[in-house]
């Protein structure tokens, strides 16, 4: 496996960041580290995105993943490389999927699948991880069902997922789970919000550590 995805399977959470400004996804990132996630996803629909990448890694100095998602073309695809992201998501797969592959090279390239015909085209393109996108309307039993016919394949499913599902979802079998929602408020403009945030972060992270911790042991699945 990618080291990189096997970073990910660690970490099991991937906060999914769609900030309005730089600024605020600087702030939520940060705070969302201190809380103990260990990795983030910045989406291309924040503005800058791609300086946002290149500083948080900057900062945060090798202690936390920092990956790009919502990249929908090769344009958005370099400009991640070139901030340095780590991984890089789609919420689809890109018409240039086999192009997009060879010029991320080593760098895991995650793109959003919800079909088994769309994870096959995926998977005969040589990717290694896909995204299950929207998951929240198909919930853990699907992505358990999709094992069955695909044991090895990684899935990270994302979207609209509550993080009291997360284990559920660690159970499943998910390589790892984006969570954007609770983790992702528009800013933080005070310290009581971002107490707030510091606080459900934390809970969350620990619950997906046991979560992870259960599978590894053979408690579950």
């Amino acid at each position: 496996m990618n080291p990189v995805l096997a970073e990910l399977r660690e970490a099991a959470l991937i906060a999914v960041l769609r900030s309005r400004t730089a600024g605020d996804a600087i702030d939520v990132a940060h705070t969302l580290v201190q809380a103990g996630v260990t990795a983030l996803e910045i989406t291309f629909t924040t503005p800058s995105a791609d300086t946002v990448i290149s500083r948080l890694i900057r900062e945060l100095d090798g202690r936390v993943l920092v990956g790009a998602g919502t990249v929908l073309d090769e344009r958005q695809a370099d400009a991640a490389l070139a901030a340095g992201a780590q991984f890089l998501v789609s919420p689809g797969m890109p018409a240039e999927l086999g192009r997009l592959l060879e010029a991320c090279g080593p760098v895991p390239l995650v793109p959003g699948v919800l079909t088994p015909t769309e994870l096959m085209v995926a998977l005969t393109h040589g990717v290694e991880a896909v995204k299950i996108f929207p998951a929240a309307i198909l919930g853990p039993g699907y992505l358990s069902a999709l094992l069955g016919p695909f044991p090895d394949a990684a899935l990270i499913p994302t979207g609209g997922i509550d993080p009291v599902d997360v284990p559920s979802w660690i159970a499943a079998g998910a390589l790892a789970v984006g969570v954007g929602g609770s983790l992702n408020p528009p800013h933080l403009g005070s310290e009581a919000e971002r107490l707030a945030l510091l606080n459900r972060a934390s809970a969350l992270v620990t619950t997906t550590v046991a979560a992870r911790a259960a599978v590894k042991q053979g408690d579950i699945r």
